[in-house]
């Protein structure tokens, strides 16, 4: 197969969550492990740092890769899902997999795959810990799909476990409190290993205390240690200043990453890259301002708070729970502008109700939907947006919705477009 044939096959032939939701979920590591034995376990053949959460795990992880590979690290970095190309997924060095690495692989393992039938999550698993081994990198930074302790990126033993945050997300599947949430989430923490929670809140720090001590493992949390204070927008860049206990430990620290949400994810990021010197990693104070001042450059990083026009304003980002839509919010708050024009598209499995609620009935909206099956088509939402006093026009694809928005915008409007990854990365 060519390569364009190869990603048919594997978004055909295998149960995809993006496309179908909760159908394509495995309840266990099953498939997981079979996979990765017929390929000689290749996780264990490199290090590894474990980063799951609810909302900011994708940043945290791009900034880790990004600090770890100026401190001169071969890095691996799996994430999910992706926006513009599957290869994003995995990346060498911020290199994305090559597309003769994807078609043989998926050649070499089709009878496997059409034997043990795993999902299209299984299997890109396994395939990011084949390529990170023939690639012999020193780290890599495996980001978990959805949840942690069932989820098929949790057979690694890492250096040290990373939970950003808890909230309400994928609650079909993960639980309907904060507390059997965090309890999948905690999945992660392994014997021996510390691990860095981001947040510590106070409903569910004490799941976090019983795992850690039930594995004989470090436990830190990142808030309780840090804080960042005189934090101003400057140009590209988020300026901020970290401490520790009253004592300023990294100074005016450059964040090319420039959603105020990321103040948390930075703490987090910095307290894992501590406990990493602990265990022996050589991270020079270098490698933390220049990876964190140039984490998109350094790991192809999109969809945060990320702006695509200036004139008018348009900004997208891929919050899409309740927790990323108040960050989100107080990032509009916080933008001049002077009317607020939203792109919105969600999905059907989502707490759509508690999200509208959120939004600003003062704003423009057009209602739309992104290419694929979980999508709420874009006239249900509008109906249910007007519950909310949320009024606008109703648009076929993110493209028409998008283009309406520019020609109603005025220059010094904004445009904000998101409610879905999948919407931003349409647009993107």
């Amino acid at each position: 197969m060519t390569y364009l044939e190869t990603l048919d096959y594997l978004y055909s032939r295998l149960p995809m969550f993006t496309r179908i939701g909760a159908a394509a979920m495995k309840k266990d590591l099953h498939n997981t492990i079979i996979m990765c034995e017929n390929l000689g376990n290749p996780q264990d053949k490199f290090k590894t740092i474990h980063v799951g959460g609810t909302n900011g795990k994708g940043s945290t992880s791009h900034m880790l890769a990004a600090i770890l590979q100026k401190a001169g690290y071969k890095t691996g970095l799996y994430t999910s899902p992706h926006l513009k190309d599957f290869r994003e997924r995995i990346r060498v060095n911020g290199e994305m997999i090559k597309e003769s690495y994807v078609t043989d692989f998926t050649a070499q393992e089709k009878g496997l795959i059409e034997s043990i039938c795993p999902s299209f999550f299984e299997v890109t698993v396994a395939m990011a810990f084949a390529y990170f081994a023939a690639e012999n990198v020193d780290v890599a930074i495996i980001e978990v799909g959805l949840g942690g302790r069932k989820d098929s990126t949790n057979i690694i033993h890492p250096e040290l476990s990373v939970i950003t945050n808890i909230s309400f997300d994928h609650t079909n599947l993960l639980g309907n409190t904060l507390q059997e949430i965090a309890s999948q989430k905690a999945g992660i923490i392994k014997p021996g290993v510390p691990a860095v929670i981001g947040e510590k809140q106070d409903e569910i720090s004490q799941i976090f205390i019983d795992e850690a001590a039930e594995t004989s493992s470090k436990l830190i949390f990142a808030n309780s240690e840090l804080s960042v204070r005189d934090t101003v927008r400057e140009g590209r860049y988020l300026r901020t200043s970290v401490y520790q206990q009253g004592t300023c430990i990294f100074k005016d620290l450059q964040l090319d990453l420039t959603g105020f949400y990321q103040l948390k994810n930075v703490l987090t990021v910095i307290q894992s890259v501590f406990t990493l010197k602990q265990a022996g990693f050589n991270i020079p104070d270098e490698a933390v301002y220049s990876g964190l001042a140039n984490t998109v450059q350094i790991t192809g990083l999109q969809g945060r708070w990320q702006t695509i026009s200036k004139n008018p304003l348009i900004i997208c980002d891929t919050g899409h729970n309740i927790a990323g839509i108040q960050e989100v919010l107080e990032n509009i708050q916080a933008t001049r502008h002077h009317h607020l024009h939203i792109v919105i598209g969600m999905l059907k499995d989502k707490d759509i109700t508690s999200v509208l609620e959120l939004l600003p009935a003062q704003a423009s909206y057009y209602f739309c939907q992104p290419d694929l099956e979980r999508a709420m088509p874009a006239e249900e939402l509008a109906q249910q947006a007007a519950k909310f006093m949320l009024q606008g026009p109703v648009f076929e694809t993110v493209t028409l919705a998008l283009n309406a928005a520019k020609v109603n915008a005025q220059t010094d409007d904004l445009i904000f477009v998101g409610g879905s990854t999948f919407v931003v990365a349409e647009v993107l």
